[in-house]
């Protein structure tokens, strides 16, 4: 599928909500693509990217970054610690922030770098034990400390359980986003963004949609 019909399908679902054009941003999720693949979109004009791994986003985009302005890169893996300046360095957001230890290790490097990236909360919404993510039941509270530390919390992400029906959850993380008083919601991925646009998704992340499927490389 084309980067151009992902974006029509967006406006269509955007309009079936009856939210403005351009209220939904498409994230290019290039975790593990080859870079050609990357150019190609890059190319197509999108600037707004997900990555996964922060050394793998290290060792892709400072060269494109010479070659492409506008970047918007977007950290939506896991986050440790030990890379957190890195992370901050490198990504315009970080949808990851899922535990007090990563939340005041942000606010050190902020004051010391003297900016910090826009944050959105990880909900573990299907409190799933191999999952990151705060849970649901502490989400509101964990809010309020990375408020209290002054973070910049934009909104909160989930990835619904495969074996569930993602409207649930899509559903309970705008209510929780809306009792919290924040408006970015990182939800939707290939094969549920539309649904998760009609639940008020700001952010979706479309992966192989766009660039095929993923060559991951083997370990032996």
């Amino acid at each position: 599928m084309s980067l151009q019909e992902i974006k029509t399908r967006i406006t269509a679902a955007e309009a079936a909500a009856g939210r403005p054009e351009g209220s939904v941003t498409l994230i290019a999720v290039s975790k593990v693509q080859p870079n050609a693949r990357v150019a190609t979109v890059l190319g197509e004009g999108q600037r707004c990217f997900g990555e996964n791994r922060v050394q793998e986003a290290m060792g892709k985009w400072p060269d494109f970054a010479e070659a492409y302005t506008g970047l918007d890169l977007h950290l939506i893996g896991p986050l440790q610690t030990n890379k957190a300046r890195q992370a901050m360095e490198l990504f315009s957001s970080i949808h990851t922030l899922d535990r007090p230890k990563l939340a005041k290790a942000l606010v050190r490097l902020a004051q010391e770098l003297g900016k910090c990236p826009d944050l959105f909360i990880q909900v573990n919404t299907g409190a799933e034990p191999q999952k990151a993510g705060i849970l649901p039941a502490e989400a509101d509270g964990f809010v309020a400390e990375c408020r209290a530390l002054d973070l910049p919390i934009k909104g909160l992400m989930c990835i619904p359980p495969v074996s569930e029906v993602a409207t649930d959850h899509f559903t309970q993380l705008s209510e929780m986003a809306a009792r919290n008083g924040l408006q970015g919601l990182s939800m939707g991925m290939s094969g549920d963004f539309e649904t998760a646009i009609a639940h008020g998704a700001t952010h979706v992340r479309v992966g192989s949609a766009i660039f095929g499927a993923r060559a991951y490389r083997q370990v032996s």
